[in-house]
């Protein structure tokens, strides 16, 4: 196996897995004809027809669930993962008494938590391309067919709907990517999702982002087992595999994750562990090994790309779900104008926002900085005013 099939080893026996046979990955989605991507997008190709096995998700659920005359669960909370993330991943920074709580500034999720799992059916879910999810690195490599995040979005709901019986999602959540999904899920199926909470997301790829992941890919594609094998590496031993590109490209994705004035005070000895050499010294990249080795190249690739191909910004007017949007507000990686752009589009939602050190990473903060304003959202308040 190139990659593990959860981010947390040890929360790997919570995780379930499932398959969606005759998914069609990379096809378009016309939003006036949902009949049309039942299976997909118009135009997708499906595993199958490569003469693989059909496509598989996975997600860890807990919590109570609650069913509606037919049987079906009708009290689900949904976290979409983040971009690098998975539900083992997510388990492990909101769940109670997990090792990510002190990050976070404490438990989200659990028994009698803001997100209350003796209230809530809770499913933190992977997405397609990474982790317990159908992913490049698998077998197929390049030819995987590219994926979009509207893909990630409709194979998970085949997941709710058919596997889990769930007809009714009272809030869709996650961070960065996840908060992405957030909006998707409320476009997809505004008749399946009550009420989102996007939270540090954006719904096109401005070219502040469109830049960044280009130079994380380049960095990849730099990595000499890369260059030597145009990619198609995995008959080599993974020691062989284009490590060093992969710690290159999160080496450029970490320099403006946090506030810039936090790197500065840090100073360059811890600084330094997060910066990548080709003949390290010292210190040096010494926190990018993990990532070298926990993640693939073509996965992250293929990734990157799925999130260039997004823009649904003209399409926020159609959104009915409640709306309440989080945001840090000195995030360099997914800038603030662009949580004001979703907040004057959707119409009745709230924007809130706040400063943090983190940055980018304070998002995972987010549910408890909001707490109050949360369990009123939760309540079924109507969010219609900016809480900037």
């Amino acid at each position: 196996m190139v990659t593990a099939n959860c981010g947390v080893e040890g929360l790997s026996h919570l995780k379930t897995f499932y398959s969606i046979p005759h998914f069609r990955i990379g096809g378009t989605y016309d939003l006036d004809d949902p009949s049309s991507w039942e299976s997909g997008g118009t135009g997708g190709m499906t595993l199958e027809s490569l003469g693989e096995g059909p496509l598989r998700t996975a997600c860890i659920a807990v919590g109570t669930p609650h069913r509606d005359a037919e049987g079906y669960i009708d009290n689900a909370v949904l976290f979409s993962p983040f971009y690098s993330g998975d539900a083992g991943l997510m388990y492990f920074y909101w769940y109670r008494s997990q090792g990510g709580n002190d990050f976070c500034g404490g438990p989200v999720v659990g028994p009698g938590e803001l997100i209350d799992t003796e209230r809530y059916y809770v499913i933190f879910l992977d997405a397609l391309g990474l982790w317990g999810a159908g992913k490049p690195s698998e077998r197929l490599g390049l030819r995987f067919p590219q994926y979009s995040i509207l893909d990630c979005v409709q194979a998970n709901y085949r997941l709710l709907r058919d596997h889990l019986k769930v007809s009714r999602v009272r809030l869709a959540t996650g961070a960065s990517m996840g908060a992405i999904q957030s909006y998707l899920w409320a476009l997809l199926h505004p008749g399946f999702v009550e009420a989102i909470m996007p939270m540090g997301g954006v719904t096109e790829t401005d070219a502040n982002l469109r830049w960044l992941f280009r130079l994380m890919s380049a960095a990849i594609e730099s990595d000499p087992a890369w260059r030597e094998t145009g990619g198609d590496y995995y008959h080599r031993p993974k020691e062989r595999h284009p490590h060093q590109g992969v710690m290159f490209g999160w080496s450029i994705l970490f320099h403006s994750a946090m506030s810039f004035d936090h790197r500065i005070q840090m100073g360059w000895d811890e600084v330094q562990k997060e910066v990548f050499a080709w003949e390290p010294h010292g210190k040096e990249g010494m926190l990018l090994v993990p990532y070298g080795r926990n993640y693939d190249a073509v996965d992250l690739l293929y990734r990157n790309r799925a999130g260039e191909t997004l823009n649904v910004t003209g399409e926020l007017h159609r959104i009915r779900a409640r709306t309440l949007i989080l945001h840090v507000a000195n995030d360099h990686w997914v800038r603030l104008h662009m949580a004001r752009m979703a907040h004057e589009r959707i119409p009745g939602s709230r924007l809130c926002t706040f400063e943090h050190p983190l940055g980018h990473y304070a998002l995972f903060r987010a549910p408890n900085v909001f707490r109050d304003t949360i369990q009123t959202f939760l309540e079924g308040s109507s969010p219609n005013a900016t809480g900037e």
